[in-house]
């Protein structure tokens, strides 16, 4: 392919670190449970807490034997109190046992509780281990490729799940938020969480509990005109409790509070055509000694400001941390930390609690390194900003104003009239929804850094007369590049970080190879947990970041990992495999990812664990062979287009897959017409992931095929030496 070309269309080719989008729904029956072969598990196995017990295991101070939300407790800091794991013997930690996990997005946090080990894999098949040997307990298959429809298009499953009082929570592509029996796996109740006709909304991330209650966000500004909303159901009955908009509809159908009154003096134009964005696809924390929910609010729909709203306003409460009060769902206060954001600049990274001595006085902060690249503290009792800092290379902005909260901003950096400038961070972040973990001891907060840079112009846009583009495609009404040659290495970089929140400043760094890397895990035996892409699960020293131990995964680690207590013995878990928006980066990384060979798994580790994996599968990726293909003259750029639009989100940019789906190149179906149109159209492998996109013309879906046959044939040509 061309890559002048492929620039051309990038904003159309699912290029953000936000590719994570969908919806639909099915009733409370629809689903399946299956027992392993023992039957029933044993309930001395799966004792369940009571709802005082639930809120106990969630706060900070608990004692760390179990793990029962994605970042353990309230505050989400990724910690654990456990020392029998430790920088005096990490050497002797070693694999406990292995499980082997089906296709799918294997990127997602488990939980323990009660001795225990849940997780979710795929389009959230909802699984019941038991950790001390690996044994498959439960199972429960949401049937989500069933149900989803054209929702499947955006987005490849869940990040993790929750607990509460003897029930299991998850959301699912669809839009459905499920509770099931922790001891069985069967199905307490259902809602459908998305408004009718919300088609274009999705869930992926993990849903949070707190007080009886269970709160789901949902994404899909990027590709669609959407706006963002949280809902709050009661978590025995599954009863809707309150919802919450991020943005303002329409005014002529008035504001369903003052906040949202409030918020639409912000905004200009017609922005409701739009649907503002603001999704909370990924972080919230609940704040237990203020009873207040804050919710880490998504980029604008479309992400350029002058399309969205007629470039003028802050747009609240976009990329913002939100303040409402859990019980009702009334706003307390904001911090915006983009205002009038136009680069996908989201708010939407982990907020992480904590207590820290600042200028001689205890303060009750959140702490946050969303994508822009400025690591804040802020007062969590008001929303007041402490201090931020850049954590990595920024370009759009020189400082934020402690006086007025907000950056002091490059002019340039917002692309004026017709220009170009080239951002850093790009829309990729400075941090992505990998979270980062907080150590209490050490002080220091443990930050999976990127560093890339993309060039931002809308020369090429029509700001007045724009209109998204159908398929499935990435649309910010940008014509952004990610390709910019003389910014540095073109895969880009990436580093597990120390920071010091209250000095605001790098304690140490670690290099990782290529622009992605994982969720980090923070101990008090001294210990940071962090896996890279290059198969390595690997622990460091917290306080110098000296590497203590790396285990060859046989395939990437991005998934957060745990650790936890049963019978007296620690563990730590992470799953295994290439998922999530790294997959559609295939270009940018430095270690070739197979879909049909690469590893998805289930690792546990306990000291002097003697467990060993499998000699790693071995595919040869090689394009197929194609002995009745004949070269066009040029470059089918409608297929280029098409491609862009609707298959690079999982197949890859410049058809260059990531693990998530197969590399079309290699695939047998694009050498026949009939089975190509059968899979692509027709929705063949609809069950196993790939949706069919019906709407495609004899001759759109004749250009697509020839257009992944050309690359096919390019590459055959390297690799014969032609």
């Amino acid at each position: 392919m061309a890559r002048s070309n492929l620039r051309r269309v990038c904003a159309l080719s699912a290029l953000s670190s936000l590719l994570l989008l969908v919806l639909v729904g099915c009733d409370r029956n629809q689903g399946q449970n299956t027992l392993s072969a023992s039957g029933e598990p044993d309930g001395a196995v799966l004792g369940l807490a009571n709802t005082a017990g639930a809120n106990t295991l969630l706060l900070d101070d608990s004692a760390g034997e179990d793990w029962p939300a994605f970042g353990r407790t309230y505050g989400e800091q990724h910690f654990s109190p456990l020392t029998q794991i430790s920088d005096g013997n990490i050497d002797e930690l070693g694999l406990a046992w292995y499980l082997d996990l089906g296709p799918g997005n294997p990127v997602t946090g488990p939980l323990a509780v009660d001795g225990v080990l849940y997780f979710a894999s795929g389009y959230s098949v909802v699984h019941a281990v038991d950790p001390r040997s690996g044994k498959l307990l439960w199972q429960y298959d949401p049937r989500v490729t069933e149900v989803a429809g054209k929702r499947l298009r955006m987005g490849w499953g869940i990040r993790g799940i929750a607990y509460w009082n003897g029930k299991i929570y998850t959301g699912t592509h669809d839009g459905r938020l499920l509770a099931l029996d922790a001891r069985s796996g069967e199905l307490v109740w259902s809602v459908m969480t998305l408004e009718e006709g919300g088609d274009d909304l999705f869930i992926s991330g993990p849903p949070r509990v707190f007080d009886g209650k269970v709160i789901i966000g949902n994404g899909g500004a990027d590709q669609a005109s959407v706006r963002g909303f949280v809902t709050t159901y009661d978590a025995e009955s599954g009863e809707q409790l309150w919802r919450f908009y991020t943005v303002p509809g329409n005014p002529e159908d008035g504001f369903e509070n003052p906040a949202m009154a409030m918020a639409a003096e912000t905004w200009h134009g017609e922005w409701w055509r739009y649907g503002g964005g603001g999704t909370v696809w990924n972080a919230m924390t609940y704040d237990a000694d203020a009873d207040a929910i804050l919710l880490g609010v998504g980029n604008g729909s479309p992400w350029n400001h002058r399309i969205r709203s007629a470039g003028k306003g802050d747009n609240l409460f976009l990329a913002s941390i939100v303040a409402l009060d859990a019980k009702t769902g009334a706003y307390r206060w904001h911090y915006q930390v983009n205002p009038g954001e136009t680069w996908d600049y989201n708010a939407s990274m982990d907020m992480q609690l904590a207590e820290l001595e600042i200028d001689g006085q205890l303060r009750k902060v959140v702490m946050t390194a969303p994508k822009n690249g400025f690591f804040y503290v802020i007062d969590r009792t008001n929303g007041k900003l402490i201090s931020a800092e850049p954590f990595a290379k920024v370009t759009w902005a020189s400082k934020i104003d402690l006086a007025s909260g907000r950056p002091v901003e490059d002019p340039a950096a917002r692309y004026p009239d017709g220009s170009t400038f080239v951002l850093w961070p790009s829309p990729l972040g400075a941090h992505s929804w990998l979270p980062m973990a907080f150590h209490p001891g050490t002080g220091l907060v443990y930050i999976p850094t990127i560093e890339t840079a993309t060039a931002y112009s809308d020369a090429a846009i029509d700001t007045d007369n724009w209109q998204r583009t159908p398929g499935n495609a990435v649309d910010g009404g940008t014509s952004p590049d990610f390709v910019v040659e003389d910014a540095g290495p073109l895969n880009g970089t990436s580093s597990l970080l120390a920071w010091d929140p209250v000095a605001q400043q790098k304690v140490w760094q670690v290099a990782n190879p290529g622009p992605w890397n994982g969720g980090a895990l923070a101990t008090a035996g001294n210990l940071v947990f962090q896996g890279q892409i290059d198969n390595s699960f690997n622990a460091y020293a917290a306080d110098s970041g000296r590497r203590l131990w790396r285990y060859d995964t046989a395939a990437a680690v991005l998934a957060p990992p745990i650790t936890y207590a049963v019978d007296g013995i620690q563990y730590v878990t992470v799953l295994t495999g290439m998922g999530t928006s790294a997959a559609a980066f295939g270009p940018l990384l430095p270690v070739a990812i197979d879909y049909r060979s690469e590893a998805k798994r289930v690792l546990t580790f306990a000291l002097n664990g003697g467990a060993s994996l499998p000699a790693a599968a071995t595919a040869e990726r090689a394009p197929v062979a194609d002995p009745t293909f004949v070269a066009a003259a040029e470059e089918n750029v409608n297929g280029l287009l098409i491609y862009a639009q609707r298959c690079a989100i999982c197949h890859g940019v410049e058809l260059v897959a990531a693990g998530q789906a197969p590399d079309l190149r290699t695939s047998a179906a694009i050498v026949t017409a009939p089975s190509f149109a059968a899979i692509v159209r027709a929705g063949a492998l609809t069950s196993r992931g790939m949706p069919g996109f019906a709407e495609l013309t004899d001759q759109e879906l004749a250009d697509l095929r020839e257009y992944i046959r050309a690359a096919a044939a390019v590459w055959r040509a390297e690799l014969s030496g032609e």
